[in-house]
């Protein structure tokens, strides 16, 4: 699926805030705790609590997120298909990166093991 100059944009501007409660809601629906959440966001990253709360709070967009994070090395793992697009398919690096943590928190709310979403063995 091919994707727009003006959809990487819209990505890039979107704040994290504007998500977060969203994923949030979408894991606890399926029984999964606000700390596993965190705990992947934190896998992914680099950030820890203090400083997801801090972007949390300055509404930062997807751009400055993903700016700001050390990614980690094997996120390029995180395979799959999400909102109808292949993410190892995916030519824009930002895009990419908010694909990442959505197949991370899909994953999260259908119950995978934490082993298997954070790519372990």
């Amino acid at each position: 699926m091919n994707t727009t100059n003006d959809h990487h944009a819209r990505i890039a501007k979107m704040t994290f805030t504007s998500v977060y409660p969203h994923y949030v809601t979408k894991i606890e629906k399926k029984g999964r705790a606000k700390e596993e959440l965190h705990q992947v966001i934190t896998w992914l990253t680099g950030y820890d609590e203090k400083k997801l709360q801090k972007h949390i709070e300055e509404k930062i967009t997807f751009e400055e997120f993903f700016q700001k994070a050390k990614l980690n090395p094997n996120a390029h793992l995180i395979t799959g298909v999400i909102c109808g697009y292949r993410i190892e398919e995916i030519e824009n690096s930002l895009t990419q990166q908010v694909r990442y943590l959505d197949k991370l928190v899909d994953e999260l709310a259908k119950g995978r093991k934490m082993e298997k979403i954070l790519r372990i063995a």
